[in-house]
């Protein structure tokens, strides 16, 4: 996952995005974006080697904002509640 993280960040993916339950947030930039204002450009899927449960996912984000950004998540059961708007945009991806 790390090697993934440093590769995204080369390739100008450098802020990071916080899960929120309506949208995006990117604390760095004191912004938010909605799910119209964002495209899922790639996604990675990491599963726990001890732990089925410990799953996350990484995306490769950009903004009709100009900005690029990496959001991690778990996945599955420890999931975070969102919005069906959010959810579509996101579950749709992987």
């Amino acid at each position: 996952m790390v090697e993934t993280l440093n590769n995204l960040r080369e390739r100008g993916y450098a802020v990071d995005l916080n899960l929120q339950p309506t949208c995006l947030e990117c604390p760095q930039l004191h912004l938010e974006l909605k799910p119209e204002e964002f495209e899922i450009d790639e996604v990675y899927r990491f599963e726990g080697a001890s732990n089925p449960s410990d799953n996350s996912v990484a995306y490769a984000v950009s903004s009709d904002k100009g900005v690029k950004g990496v959001l991690v998540d778990a996945y599955g059961v420890y999931a975070d509640s969102i919005t069906p708007d959010l959810a579509r945009k996101l579950r749709r991806e992987y």
